[in-house]
């Protein structure tokens, strides 16, 4: 297991296997970035024909390892590369910490001399090296490359009392995206939806979060009328479930529900997806897991805000009990609904969902989910969509993403969409799926409107960055990413503070 501790020492003096140094590009050539000073003084003038050698140019995402020869007390450096000086900013330093800790093997101690003058640079240079380190081996055969003992983050602020807070919730926040990132790794024949709300009680068992968790069988989802969560959960041997979370601390200040699609495989049903597109099904379940994970972390970090979680979980697959397209499905609340597709199923178990949060009279209720394909051509696989009924709550979590180093984009929900959804069926309240091509995001969060009964409410569409299917980048491996996860937690932060 690696302990992580703030140190204030010179760079050059630490005797730790590796010592990670930053390095910028500036009208002046290569520099090093603050906190390596004593490196570069060290170094003298020999470091920038060293790296001009090495063919390192110091833009963003660039590392490279020097065995130091005696010049500073590690034995090895690791440069890696922050891009221009005077447009350094905190998500840079977070990405270049990830990107160093990929690049370290068999050491078993690690020095992190990165920008780290306050309090925010120690959490984006503690929240880069555990996430970058992440990597999921649970199917691998060949042992994992052995992980750092300890990990020491040089700082002059390292005595002071938010420094040392800032490196404690980097450490509950990135093991909270850490658990979504396996979940989502997961193999989906391995975690069906009765495994994934077991893994969600044994997560509370083994956690110091004060949260209570009750999960809801297939017998009780049909008595209770979830008409969406069975309707999609028909059609497989396992069946759905639904999970709740409850998060009540004393002197909250606000009541916030999450919402997350929990599809564990989504084959696409009846309206059968192309079998390229199926490979990567089991992340049809990365909302669901990044706000079960949020509201543990959370919990752990004892935030004076009450959350409530909903997670609807279900295999969508194809049998002779499947829902076909033209059936009409009765939601939680009694509101009818004609599936036109039923590979758009996500809306229908958050619908489920969401009506039952919205009786549970929060101050407002944030939704995350693998919703659409259109959200990916639109904004692409490293931006996420957030639509919604308010607009400062928008505004507002795209700040707690900018914070968390997510990128979040703004769509609108469009009357014309608003009316689509009410009138495109001839023989239900809601038409569950667009019938043109165009504008399937602003649809389908038009859809999930219908059932927060004028709450405040916003939707996140992380279809596009839940799973990496390239290569890893910055903090950012491949596979699950457990996006939103930290979103979800600065955001609980930001209502605590008001």
């Amino acid at each position: 297991m690696t302990t992580y501790s703030l140190r204030k020492a010179a760079a050059d003096k630490i005797k730790t296997d590796a010592l990670v140094v930053g390095v910028c590009t500036s009208a002046k050539g290569l520099q090093v970035a603050p906190g390596g000073e004593d490196v570069a003084s060290a170094y003298g003038r020999k470091l920038t024909p060293l790296l001009s050698t090495l063919g390192f140019s110091g833009k963003a995402g660039e590392v490279v390892k020097v065995p130091t020869g005696g010049v500073v007390k590690s034995p090895v450096l690791v440069l890696v590369g922050l891009g221009d000086r005077d447009a350094l900013t905190t998500e840079k330093v977070r990405r270049a910490t990830g990107t160093a800790a990929r690049a370290i093997t068999n050491a078993a101690s690690v020095a992190l001399a990165l920008p780290a003058h306050d309090a925010e640079h120690v959490r984006a240079v503690a929240d880069g090296y555990l996430l970058g380190s992440y990597a999921y081996a649970e199917y691998k055969t060949a042992e994992p490359p052995a992980r750092p003992g300890e990990v020491v983050l040089l700082t002059d602020r390292a005595k002071t009392k938010d420094a040392q807070t800032a490196l404690e919730t980097a450490q509950v926040v990135a093991t909270a995206t850490c658990l979504a990132r396996d979940w989502v790794n997961t193999p989906p024949g391995d975690f069906t939806p009765e495994k994934f709300a077991d893994a969600v009680s044994a997560t509370k068992k083994s956690s110091k979060a004060k949260v209570t968790v009750a999960v809801t069988d297939e017998k009780a989802l049909e008595a209770e009328g979830c008409g969406g969560i069975i309707g999609v959960g028909r059609g497989s041997a396992n069946p759905p479930r639904l999970v709740r979370l409850s998060y009540k601390p004393r002197g909250a200040k606000a009541h916030l529900a999450l919402v997350g699609k929990g599809i564990t495989y989504d084959s696409g049903g009846l309206s059968l997806k192309p079998g390229p597109s199926m490979v990567t099904m089991k992340c049809d379940m990365a909302g669901a897991a990044a706000v079960v994970a949020a509201t543990f972390a959370i919990a752990e970090l004892g935030l004076p805000i009450a959350v409530t979680t909903y997670a609807p979980m279900a295999e969508n697959m194809v049998s002779g009990s499947s829902t076909r397209p033209g059936d009409v499905l009765t939601m939680f609340g009694g509101k009818t609904v004609e599936v036109l597709n039923t590979d758009a199923e996500g809306r229908l178990v958050l619908a489920d969902a969401l009506v039952k949060a919205t009786r549970d009279k929060p101050d407002l209720i944030v939704d995350v989910a693998t919703l659409t394909g259109a959200c990916v051509v639109a904004l692409g696989d490293r931006v996420a969509g957030v639509l919604g009924n308010d607009p400062d709550l928008v505004a507002q979590i795209r700040g707690a993403g900018e914070k968390a180093g997510e990128a979040l984009w703004p769509l609108p929900i469009t009357d014309e969409m608003t009316e689509k959804v009410r009138t495109n069926s001839k023989v239900a309240d809601l038409a569950q799926h667009n019938t043109e091509r165009w504008g399937g995001t602003l649809y389908a969060a038009a859809f999930l409107q219908e059932f927060v009964d004028g709450a405040r409410w916003a939707h996140l569409d992380v279809a596009g960055p839940a799973f990496n299917e390239k290569g890893p980048h910055g903090y950012t491996p491949s596979g699950g990413t457990g996006i939103a996860v930290s979103t979800l937690v600065e955001l609980a932060a930001d209502l605590s503070a008001r």
